[in-house]
C-alpha cells in the first residue's frame, strides 16, 4: 500500500509541483491550505510523513507541529523560504524531524521524504527487537551509495533531448532543464509522442486535465517559455515546432 504524505502549504504552484514529483514515485497525496486544516487531516487520516510550510494562514507552520506533537509523532519535515538560523532551531525544537529551504529540488525533497520513512521504519523495527529493514523500493528514483538518485530505466528519448517518466526530469545532452509543472506535463506529452502534432486545446487539457473553454492561450505562455529554457535560438526553434493553423510538434 502507498504511503502516504500530506503537504501543508498555501502557494497553490509549489503544492502542485510537489504533488506532481511524489505521485510519480508511488506516494499518496493529500494537501492542506493552512495549519488548521492540516491538522485535522492528521487527525482523520493516516499520514506517514508531513511537508509544512511555515508561514501559513489561520495556523502557522510552528503551532502546527506544535500541536500535532501533542498526540501524533508522524514525521514532519519543513519546507520554508525562512533560513534564518533561528527558524530552523524553533522548528526542529518543536518537534520538527527535518528541514529544506525554498527554493529546492523537487527530487531532493522525494529523497529527503524516503529518507526520513526509512529512518521511522527502522526506529519501529527496533523498538519491536527486529531486523532492520532494506531500502523500500518505490516507483521513483531511489537514493544511491552516495545519497544521490540512482539512474531511471523508464526514459524516453527524443533525439539529444531524454525525459525520465519516474524522476521527471527533461534532460539535453545529459543536462537537466529546469522546467515548472506545467511545462514538464507538456514535455512528457511531447517525449512520448515525438512528431506528433499536439494543438494548443490538447495540450491544455495534458496541463489542466480538463478540456479547454477559451483558456488555451496560457499554452502560447508554456511554450515560449520552454523554448527559452531548451533551445539555442528560441526565435528559430530545433525542437517544438509551430504547425500553422494545427498547433506544436516536438522533433528529434
Amino acid at each position: 500500500m502507498a504511503q502516504t504524505v500530506l503537504i501543508a502549504e498555501d502557494d497553490a504552484d509549489i503544492v502542485e509541483l510537489l504533488s506532481l514529483y511524489l505521485a510519480a514515485a508511488g506516494f499518496q497525496v493529500l494537501t492542506a491550505a493552512d495549519g488548521k486544516q492540516a491538522l485535522a487531516t492528521v487527525r482523520e487520516h493516516p499520514v506517514d510523513v508531513a511537508l509544512v510550510d511555515i508561514m501559513m494562514p489561520c495556523m502557522n507552520g510552528f503551532d502546527f507541529i506544535r500541536a500535532a506533537r501533542a498526540f501524533s509523532d508522524v514525521p514532519i519535515i519543513i519546507v520554508s523560504a525562512r533560513t534564518m538560523p533561528a527558524d530552523k532551531i524553533v522548528g526542529l525544537d518543536a518537534g520538527a524531524d527535518g528541514y529544506i529551504s525554498k527554493p529546492f529540488d523537487p527530487l531532493e525533497v522525494t529523497a529527503y521524504v524516503r529518507a526520513v520513512l526509512r529512518r521511522a521504519s527502522m526506529r519501529g523495527t527496533d523498538a519491536e527487537g527486529g531486523d532492520a529493514p532494506q531500502a523500500a523500493s518505490g516507483t521513483g528514483a531511489e537514493m544511491g551509495e552516495q545519497g544521490s538518485p540512482s539512474p531511471s530505466s523508464s526514459v524516453l528519448t527524443c533525439g539529444d533531448l531524454s525525459f525520465d517518466t519516474e524522476r521527471l526530469v527533461l534532460s539535453r545532452l545529459g543536462r537537466a532543464v529546469p522546467l515548472t509543472a506545467a511545462e514538464l506535463k507538456i514535455m512528457a506529452a511531447f517525449m512520448a509522442s515525438p512528431g506528433r502534432v499536439f494543438s494548443k486545446d490538447q495540450l491544455y487539457t495534458c496541463v489542466n486535465g480538463e478540456p479547454a473553454v477559451g483558456g488555451a492561450g496560457s499554452v502560447m505562455v508554456h511554450i515560449s517559455n520552454i523554448r527559452a529554457k531548451l533551445e539555442d535560438d528560441p526565435l528559430r526553434p530545433r525542437y517544438i515546432r509551430t504547425v500553422r493553423g494545427l498547433g506544436y510538434r516536438l522533433d528529434a
